[in-house]
């Protein structure tokens, strides 16, 4: 069975949609399915801080945002904004060709 391409008035796919397709897809039990994918999350999430490629799909990791100033829009004060980190996931360009089409 191929994989269903999707429209752009499908809805998103639930954790539950996409267990069944993975198992549809590999043959495997649906509590390895499950146990597979939990797996990849805990590392994702452990992983994160030194960079986390996912191969084909992309890379997750923590970028440190300078501290700035900005505008409140309701008063249009100068406020300040704090330096903090945030987590960052760049899309591969494999993922990004297949999904939206290489460049002309």
């Amino acid at each position: 069975m191929a994989i269903k391409k999707a429209k752009a008035t499908d809805k998103a796919m639930t954790k539950t949609a996409i267990i069944a397709t993975l198992t549809a897809e590999t043959g495997l039990a649906k509590k390895d399915v499950v146990k597979t994918l939990e797996t990849l999350v805990e590392l994702a999430y452990a992983q994160a801080i030194a960079g986390f490629t996912l191969p084909g799909l992309g890379k997750l990791k923590i970028v440190q945002r300078k501290a700035r100033t900005g505008i409140n829009p309701l008063t249009k004060a100068p406020i300040k904004i704090a330096a903090k980190k945030v987590v960052k996931f760049t899309v591969a360009k494999a993922a990004k060709d297949a999904i939206v089409g290489p460049k002309k």
